[in-house]
């Protein structure tokens, strides 16, 4: 049986129920959804929030991890250059030359002072790659709750027009499965 077909009889049957008298309990039911449903969407555009936020951070991260690799590839060639010069200079016998690339060639494998060593560039970009994968994990999980945040939404809209019960929990029950996904996916419990 189709959900169409579901919420069709959960309307005709609260309609007959609405004209034998039943409208305070509609009213009561309504009154609840709609309260619910303002909570609800708050807490759904919250979640919206942070899903965008992640995925700005995935594409950001993901930038920043590819420019760092460039500058580490730069490196890693002036580096390579600086060698090759200083074999040369070495079999000229020129010894201050030498030194001179050497001093280059330590600075290109790590220099402190500036953090753009290839080391320090390495540690940065498997930093800013953690927090991309970190957030890859979130996202998920995140997005599932959105989806669920909308069904829940939909069934106490629906539970208004029906003044079924079965639907106001059912939403109820649906928005407390999206916080548990929502939690998953802020904080990673598993």
């Amino acid at each position: 049986m189709a959900l169409s077909d579901v919420l069709l009889k959960q309307l005709s049957k609260n309609a007959d129920k609405v004209a034998d008298g039943q409208q305070t309990t509609s009213s009561k039911l309504k009154g609840k959804a709609a309260i619910i449903i303002s909570v609800f969407a708050a807490i759904f555009s919250v979640n919206a929030f942070i899903q965008s936020q992640t995925a700005s951070l995935i594409l950001n991260n993901t930038i920043k991890a590819n420019d760092v690799y460039s500058f580490y590839q730069a490196k890693s060639i002036k580096q390579g250059m600086a060698e090759y010069a200083q074999e040369d200079a070495n079999r000229a016998g020129d010894k201050k030359r030498a030194d001179e690339l050497q001093k280059r060639i330590d600075r290109y494998e790590s220099d402190p002072a500036t953090g753009e060593g290839k080391r320090e560039l390495l540690a940065k970009a498997k930093q800013i790659e953690a927090e991309r994968d970190h957030a890859k994990k979130q996202s998920p999980w995140i997005g599932i709750a959105g989806s669920v945040m909308q069904i829940a939404i939909v069934l106490l809209t629906a539970s208004i027009l029906s003044t079924g019960m079965l639907m106001f929990w059912g939403g109820i029950g649906a928005m407390t499965a999206a916080l548990a996904l929502m939690g998953q996916g802020l904080f990673l419990w598993f």
